[in-house]
């Protein structure tokens, strides 16, 4: 049996679980999200807990047991606490900020870059050089993090670029003059 996917999920005061046949459906003061069960998966709420089972013992069905439990708990731990991603802008220059539904980042090139933020996702702006990712879906906010960082990724020179906060770039050495022997 899966380690992860025997594990019950704790529903927190607030969050209301629906499921319908293969439909996982969770509503909490933050917003809510539906996740399809694959085919040898399913799912009951018992004792204010959910429990994921499986129907058989086969390999794709003991792989996808836990990847259904971890989908669902980020689920339940998005609509009550939500995620969050930060990405550090370094560089002489670099900049970014919100316009409306448009991130703006002055990245270096001769023109400012745009970007258009999903409906789900809040970015906030901290110190000019701090954007702050968040939303109530683990996966979208992480896929739009990437999507910022890929804009100008942190160069291994200088180390001017965008980066996760906290995310080590290994510089290298750059050309030294050619030493004349005499």
């Amino acid at each position: 049996m899966s380690r992860i996917g025997k594990m019950p999920i704790d529903i927190p005061e607030g969050v209301r679980v629906d499921i319908n046949g293969k439909l996982v459906k969770i509503n909490g003061h933050k917003g809510a999200l539906e996740h399809k069960l694959d085919a040898d998966v399913s799912a009951v709420v018992e004792d204010n807990k959910i429990i994921v089972k499986r129907g058989s013992d086969s390999k794709s069905a003991r792989a996808k047991h836990g990847l259904n439990r971890a989908l669902i708990a980020n689920m339940v731990t998005g609509v009550t606490t939500g995620f969050e991603k930060i990405l550090e802008i370094k560089g002489v220059g670099y900049r970014a900020q919100v316009q409306g539904q448009k991130l703006q980042l002055q990245l270096g090139f001769s023109h400012p870059v745009m970007y258009e933020i999903p409906s789900n996702i809040e970015i906030e702006v901290r110190k000019n050089n701090q954007i702050v990712v968040k939303g109530i879906d683990k996966q979208l906010v992480g896929e739009v993090a990437v999507a910022i960082r890929n804009m100008k990724k942190p160069e291994p020179y200088k180390g001017k670029g965008i980066r996760y906060l906290g995310e080590y770039v290994k510089h290298k050495v750059g050309k030294t003059a050619a030493t004349t022997g005499a």
